[in-house]
């Protein structure tokens, strides 16, 4: 399987690279994931328990980082086994630009699977492959790029009463015509 995507992050892109490094940040976004612990600079180990089609499956396996080029790019591979329900092993190129809006991430993802996964069908992978990426990158978005409140607007002084009674009990320190 293969995707190729862009997505818009509303962060600067030294925030950007530096959630991408982040194991902390990256086991909050990944979804299912149960553990990411950094073992090296380039390397990580991970536990993710994903449901796909009708087979659900704990996947154990090693991340590294390599052809690093901050903070513009790096690639990301992978390589896990689930057990009964099979194995997978990939790599992501990921290209980090900033713009106007914050920054722009490319990523291209080439993913090999074998075992009952590979038996599900092209379709259901590509689709769950895709709604996985879009809760990721949902989840990056807000720990990277948390939406600013706007400003609570002043309340006024003292509220204004409503309906007639309102009227005569906020005209008290006037005189009455």
């Amino acid at each position: 399987m293969e995707m190729t995507e862009s997505r818009e992050i509303g962060a600067p892109r030294a925030v950007v690279w530096a959630g991408l490094n982040d194991p902390e940040i990256l086991r909050q976004c990944i979804p299912g994931c149960e553990s990411l612990e950094k073992l090296s600079d380039t390397e990580m180990q991970a536990k993710v328990t994903l449901k796909i089609g009708p087979v659900k499956a704990t996947f154990k396996g090693a991340v590294t980082l390599k052809d690093l080029d901050p903070p513009n790019a790096y690639t990301i591979s992978g390589e896990g086994t689930g057990g009964a329900a099979g194995h997978a092993k990939g790599s992501a190129f990921v290209q980090l630009e900033e713009n106007d809006a914050g920054t722009t991430l490319r990523y291209a993802v080439k993913v090999q699977i074998g075992g009952k996964l590979a038996q599900l069908g092209g379709r259901l992978i590509d689709a769950t492959a895709k709604k996985l990426a879009g809760e990721f990158f949902t989840k990056f978005s807000e720990l990277v790029a948390p939406v600013r409140q706007p400003e609570a607007e002043e309340a006024p002084a003292s509220p204004q009463k409503q309906g007639w009674l309102g009227g005569v009990f906020s005209k008290k320190d006037q005189p009455v015509p």
